[in-house]
């Protein structure tokens, strides 16, 4: 590897971008794929997708280092609207 690639996987801010792109190669895969249970394998996109999501406002806007209300606030929102939306599509039996 060439040094200037051996940097850029140091910074953490690009391997939170490798992530978030692997996340989203694996939410296609998921979603593209015969699963078993094509309404787990939704469900298991809602979850990817808001792993993203707190990724991206950790990382990209910052809030890892917001003062703690604040961030208290924003994970509880992440998983208080995964976990509705889970539930409601669960519920309804479709997929």
């Amino acid at each position: 590897m060439t040094a200037e690639l051996l940097t850029l996987l140091k910074n953490r801010i690009s391997l939170i971008w490798l992530v978030l792109i692997a996340a989203t190669l694996i939410s296609w895969w998921i979603g593209t794929g015969d699963a078993a249970s094509p309404q787990l394998g939704t469900a298991a996109v809602f979850v990817v997708v808001f792993i993203k999501v707190r990724l991206v406002g950790l990382y990209f806007m910052e809030l890892r280092d917001a003062p703690l209300p604040l961030r208290l606030l924003f994970e509880g929102y992440c998983l208080i609207v995964c976990t509705t939306l889970l539930v409601m599509y669960l519920a309804t039996g479709t997929g």
